[in-house]
């Protein structure tokens, strides 16, 4: 069995004004990361990184391996960085989501056609899809219930997200609020919608009311930041409010 790759990493950016990363679509990093240059590779080393989940989960569902999906993922966006499908990327295509899994589906047709000439002509063995000892396919260790475009979806949705609250956890730390931040945190994400508020109030020298109001307010900016986040992997500023239905329809499959 194959060690499991690690998606690759990124050098971390400089903090900046709150917000102010957004102003750079994900189609925008595309377009910089066609370019042949150091600001063209960090843009698409971003984009590998932050969408590497997404493609994972796809593979995983088609190929019912996860060591084995681990490592095409791994190819996929090695593929990316050589500068190989990023340029056929186009923002007129509307959402960067619809690209990114059209441009893992075609990478892996092409792998299968690949794995069926080496077993035509011999060479090096491709990989089975099926248990060597039992002949029955490879158990998911994560199965559910889903199509692989259900499950990328889903796992797309769950990586915006996370990193709406990543950026949210950021403005929090600037801000120097980081131990309230990780307090209230269940409550922004659903987690602690009975838990003990006045308890938590009391552990920051507040009271109950001024607590809802300051969890209110961030459950507010958590909102902007995901709709921010999600206009920018879209061209037309108008779907925002489509994609946002179709990314809780995700979670909710």
């Amino acid at each position: 069995m194959t060690t499991a790759p690690t998606p690759p990493t990124t050098t971390p950016a400089p903090a900046a004004t709150p917000g102010a990363d957004f102003r750079t679509t994900r189609w925008t990093q595309v377009r910089r990361a066609k370019a042949e240059s150091p600001e063209g590779r960090r843009a698409l080393l971003e984009l590998c990184e932050a969408y590497y989940e997404p493609v994972a989960t796809f593979l995983r569902c088609q190929l019912r391996d996860a060591d084995v999906a681990r490592d095409l993922a791994h190819d996929f966006f090695a593929h990316m960085l050589a500068g190989g499908a990023i340029t056929h990327a186009q923002a007129e295509r509307g959402r960067f989501r619809s690209y990114l899994l059209g441009a893992v589906k075609h990478f892996l047709a092409h792998h299968h056609e690949a794995a069926r000439r080496l077993k035509r002509g011999g060479g090096a063995e491709p990989v089975s899809l099926y248990d060597t000892e039992t002949g029955e396919p490879r158990a998911v260790p994560d199965a559910r219930v889903l199509s692989p475009d259900a499950a990328f979806d889903r796992q797309w949705a769950l990586t915006v997200l996370a990193r709406a609250l990543d950026a949210l956890r950021a403005e929090c730390v600037a801000a120097g609020r980081a131990e309230f931040f990780e307090g209230v945190k269940p409550w922004l994400t659903g987690e602690a919608a009975h838990g003990d508020q006045a308890a938590l109030a009391a552990s920051f020298g507040m009271n109950a009311n001024a607590l809802k109001v300051a969890v209110h307010r961030l459950k507010r900016r958590f909102r902007e930041l995901l709709k921010a986040e999600v206009a920018g992997t879209l061209d037309d500023p108008g779907a925002v409010a489509e994609e946002l239905r179709a990314l809780f329809a995700a979670l909710g499959s």
